[in-house]
C-alpha cells in the first residue's frame, strides 16, 4: 500500500520502525560512555554496533529514495507548522546519513578497518588523521541525534495525547 494523503503506506511504514528500533539500539552505545561498557548492554548488544551502522546506512540511502517518489502523497502538515515539521525531519534524515558515514570514517581513519556482520570490507590499515578528524564528528552527532529524536518521540505523544489528532495514527 502506498502513501496516501491521509495515512503512510506499508512500506513507509516498515522503513520508520525498523530504523527506529534499530536507531534506539544503536543509542545503547551511549551506556559505554556512561559505565565503560561494563554491563550486559555493552558486553551483548553493543558489538553488533557497526553493523547495524552499516544496515542503517544502505536503509537510510533506500529510504530516501522511497520517500522521495512518495512526496506527492504524503499526509499534508498543519501550514502553521509545517516548516518547523519540514525542518525537524530533514534534520533527522541528515543525522541518519552522517552518523553511518562520520562511523565508517572514524573506523578507517583510524586504522580498523570495516567488519560488518562478520565479513571484513575494508582491512585494518595505517591511521589517516584527516579521515579519523571527518570521523570525529561522529559523537557529537550522536548526542544530537538523540535529541532529534526524543523530540520526535515528544512531538508524536503531543499530537496524540494533548492535540488529539491523527498525526500519531498515520505512522501505526
Amino acid at each position: 500500500m502506498p502513501d496516501s494523503k491521509e495515512r503512510y503506506g506499508t512500506v513507509s511504514k516498515w522503513f520508520h520502525w525498523l530504523m527506529g528500533g534499530l536507531i534506539i539500539w544503536q543509542f545503547l552505545k551511549l551506556g559505554d560512555r556512561i559505565s565503560e561498557g561494563e554491563h550486559w548492554i555493552g558486553q551483548t548488544l553493543v558489538p553488533w554496533h557497526v553493523s547495524i551502522g552499516a544496515l542503517l546506512m544502505v536503509l537510510i540511502v533506500l529510504r530516501i529514495f522511497w520517500a522521495s517518489g512518495q512526496l506527492k502523497q504524503r499526509p499534508l502538515h498543519d501550514p502553521a507548522t509545517a516548516f518547523v515539521v519540514k525542518a525537524g525531519h530533514l534534520a533527522l534524515y541528515v543525522g541518519m546519513l552522517l552518523l553511518p558515514i562520520t562511523g565508517l570514517l572514524t573506523m578507517i581513519g583510524n586504522g580498523y578497518g570495516l567488519k560488518v556482520f562478520g565479513v571484513q570490507l575494508v582491512a585494518k590499515g595505517p591511521e589517516i588523521d584527516w579521515v579519523a578528524t571527518l570521523g570525529s564528528a561522529h559523537s557529537p552527532l550522536a548526542w544530537i541525534m538523540v535529541f532529534l529524536v526524543i523530540g520526535h518521540i515528544g512531538m508524536a505523544l503531543l499530537h496524540h495525547f494533548v492535540k488529539r489528532d491523527d498525526v500519531l495514527r498515520r505512522m501505526l
